[in-house]
């Protein structure tokens, strides 16, 4: 909601997948094109839901409350099925929402079921990087609904910390605007830098 908010305010065409169709009109009113889609049913068409996107961002998840075996077909199942979605349709440009924790997971029967997400996560991130599309994975910590400060830290690796949604939006933004960005993971955390100097500073060459 809140990336397609920013996207639709300068002009972008944004689509959102949602499996609930009530959900729809809180997409419209912010003029995100919804389209209904459940990235966990087997007949899911998500080439389909997809097709004509210059780029494709997994920002999905399971969701509090939800048991191990859903973040495993959400977390880890529903970026696979977008990732050979976006190659049916020649979609080069994959960002992913991960988590930090994710680039050293608990080994298996560890951690409950966080342990889980981050497993399902880490895998999730591996399968995007050998996917041979242009991606970038984004590890924010722990996500709050704070008003957003446009201040970031990102990097390889950053003290754990929190961040609010508004932020990480913001910065899922300058990396789509940021071809350098291509190919890079990087932690996120709150911070004292602008987004799009934050954002810059983990890009390569473009």
């Amino acid at each position: 909601m809140r990336l397609g908010r920013l996207l639709a305010a300068r002009g972008d065409h944004a689509r959102g997948l949602i499996r609930n169709p009530d959900q729809a009109s809180d997409l419209e009113a912010i003029g995100f094109e919804a389209v209904v889609c459940d990235l966990e049913a087997d007949d899911a068409d998500v080439a389909s839901a997809i097709s004509g996107a210059g780029a494709v961002v997994f920002a999905a998840g399971a969701g509090g409350g939800s048991g191990a075996a859903r973040k495993r077909t959400m977390d880890y199942g529903g970026a696979v099925k977008l990732i050979e979605a976006a190659k049916q349709n020649g979609i080069r440009r994959y960002v992913i929402v991960s988590s930090m924790g994710a680039g050293n997971p608990p080994p298996a029967g560890e951690g409950d079921v966080f342990g889980e997400y981050l497993r399902a996560k880490a895998d999730a991130d591996a399968a995007v990087r050998d996917s041979g599309l242009d991606y970038t994975i984004v590890r924010p910590g722990g996500l709050t609904d704070d008003p957003g400060t446009g201040r970031v830290r990102a990097a390889d690796s950053v003290e754990r910390g929190s961040i609010p949604r508004d932020d990480v939006a913001e910065v899922l933004v300058a990396v789509l605007d940021t071809p350098g960005t291509v190919g890079v993971t990087f932690e996120l955390v709150s911070g004292d830098t602008p987004v799009e100097e934050a954002v810059s500073a983990v890009a390569g060459p473009s």
